[in-house]
């Protein structure tokens, strides 16, 4: 019988300053003002319109990203989650993400976004040195990423992330072990630490940079997970780190929902959401209108796609998430999730395991550290035929 997993909500907020040549997110510069007013009523009308998706559900993390929401005010933050907490009961201990730019942060605004409702922000840095920003179109320099992160640490959150990238345009071993000195120095709780990748309909992809080699990237890579972990960091995914504390739990609640193949509804521009309907026995993804303008205007919904996962390719989505985690799972999660037999998976498990990719015991599942290093050929072993 296929399970119920736990629900989130993500809520998309597709206005920056300006686009940054490696973003692929629905994300558009702002012209004006944000029409915050109006986004936040067309935000809770899209919630209503999901609402029979919860099945008697309680949220367990909401995530507001972007774009950049901390341009949204903290009074139209307030609002948001007001307005969900009335649809949507919150879990007692429901975790709250807003995303953060240091270029968009007032001297008290985490504290204000802390008053209404945020506890945990997530600070997209991306690096501490002027050219590597200005490579990357940032718009915040090394002081205004510092500041936020001192500003973080002060406004009384219950965690907050420091996102940074690596293998950046002409990025030296040094440099980029320089950029993680300096984020570690500012003790996160939490710290994302992952690999530039070049996407399609971007900037750099038709106007490529010239990136560091495999070579280079492997020895960031080793270098920069022995220094997180001498600092008393604890990777748990493929690209995150946690504070180990033995009174608190700072890995992102969100994303482990995510990666364990939880449900979550998608509200906003361009929003994804994924939904399991067990009386149906099927699972779906849905997306939202994705530009500003048409959603504002929308008059007859704000879903712009509704999709059935085949049921061929549930051994990749399931694995695609599961393997990002670093954690042993459940043999029989799969077939809970999905509502497949394990039949279905089994071969290529056995054959994974032949290949040191993954470790199996009769009740669990774990990636190895050569499954970690090859996880994409890993993963291509669950495709459909």
């Amino acid at each position: 019988m296929q399970t119920l997993p736990p629900l989130s909500l993500y809520v998309h907020v597709p206005w920056c300053v300006q686009k940054c040549p490696y973003c692929d997110f629905n994300s558009h510069a702002l012209k004006g003002g944000v029409p915050e007013a109006d986004y936040v009523d067309a935000l809770l009308a899209d919630l209503t319109q999901d609402l029979h998706y919860v099945q008697q559900r309680e949220l367990t993390t909401i995530f507001i990203g972007g774009g950049t929401p901390s341009l949204l005010s903290a009074e139209a933050i307030e609002r948001l989650l007001q307005g969900i907490a009335k649809r949507i009961p919150l879990a007692d201990d429901c975790e709250i993400t807003l995303e953060a730019n240091p270029g968009t942060v007032e001297s008290d605004k985490f504290a204000q976004f802390q008053q209404a409702g945020i506890n945990r922000i997530s600070i997209g840095v991306q690096s501490f040195q002027p050219q590597k920003l200005q490579a990357l179109g940032r718009i915040h320099g090394r002081n205004e990423a510092i500041n936020a992160a001192q500003m973080a640490q002060q406004a009384g959150l219950q965690s907050f992330n420091l996102d940074l990238m690596h293998g950046l345009p002409d990025q030296s071993v040094a440099d980029a072990i320089a950029d993680l000195t300096q984020g570690i120095a500012l003790a996160p709780p939490h710290l994302s630490w992952y690999q530039l990748t070049i996407e399609p309909n971007t900037l750099f992809h038709s106007r490529p940079p010239t990136l560091p080699d495999d070579d280079i990237l492997w020895d960031i890579y080793e270098k920069g997970d022995e220094k997180l972990r001498q600092a008393g960091y604890q990777q748990y995914e493929v690209s995150a780190y946690f504070k180990s504390d033995s009174q608190v739990d700072y890995r992102c609640r969100h994303n482990l929902n995510y990666w364990r193949f939880g449900d979550y509804l998608g509200i906003g521009c361009g929003a994804h959401g994924k939904i399991t309907l067990p009386v149906e026995g099927r699972i779906i993804r849905t997306s939202k209108i994705k530009h500003p303008k048409g959603y504002l205007e929308a008059s007859n919904g704000y879903r712009h796609q509704t999709q059935a996962i085949a049921v061929a390719d549930l051994p990749f989505e399931y694995f695609m998430n599961r393997l990002r985690l670093f954690e042993a799972f459940p043999q029989n999660e799969y077939s809970k999730l999905t509502g497949q037999a394990m039949s279905q998976i089994e071969p290529i498990l056995a054959n994974a395991e032949a290949q040191g990719l993954l470790s199996l015991t009769e009740e669990s599942i774990q990636l190895t550290a050569k499954g970690h290093r090859y996880l994409n050929s890993l993963l291509e072993m669950f495709l459909p035929e």
